[in-house]
């Protein structure tokens, strides 16, 4: 399989899992205490804005990001492989506990195992790194600014809302978590 024709795949394949985790894992005000504050919708329109103007900006602008660096494409996909890895893994690790809107349910208990043990939010470590990896692949300074700018913040505006109600709802448990877990780079931040 050339390597153009793996990308295309990681990227649809990648698009299509998000539109599935948000239909399949959504929750209703009846399964639990949802505290989205309006973040999933900033978060998809944010996403699908940053991507597509990327895209048109790479597209008529043309390469000027690295633009002769042989294997940009190979670590973009590997990138791309490590950020969708991480993600995946955090959003099967938590089961039913995970989400797409956020929510919390009255079974639901502060996480610490596996990629949680070193990060809060390791499934937006994983998106970030997939933001990355496409910013990169556009090949222009301006569309990577424009994918991992906007991307970014409205990630740190979730993760903002989603810090309060998980405060909210598990009080000195999740304080004394956040005091000994970074949110999304292990022993960064």
């Amino acid at each position: 399989m050339k390597i153009n024709h793996l990308w295309n795949f990681l990227v649809w394949g990648w698009v299509a899992s998000e539109i599935f985790i948000g239909i399949a894992t959504r929750t209703r005000r009846g399964d639990g205490v949802v505290k989205d504050r309006g973040s999933l919708a900033v978060l998809w329109v944010t996403i699908t804005l940053a991507m597509t103007a990327g895209g048109i900006i790479g597209g008529v602008q043309g390469a000027n990001l690295f633009a002769t660096v042989p294997g940009l494409t190979e670590a973009a996909t590997v990138v791309l492989i490590a950020g969708l890895a991480i993600r995946w893994t955090a959003i099967l690790s938590l089961g039913k506990a995970f989400s797409s809107n956020v929510a919390i349910r009255s079974t639901q208990k502060v996480y610490e195992g596996g990629l949680y043990r070193w990060m809060r939010h390791p499934s937006y470590t994983g998106m970030v790194l997939a933001f990355l990896a496409v910013a990169v692949q556009y090949r222009n300074w301006i569309s990577f600014l424009v994918v991992m700018l906007p991307t970014t913040v409205a990630l740190l505006y979730r993760i903002h809302v989603e810090e309060i109600a998980l405060n909210e709802a598990f009080g000195a448990e999740y304080a004394k978590y956040s005091r000994q877990t970074k949110r999304l780079i292990p022993g960064i931040y």
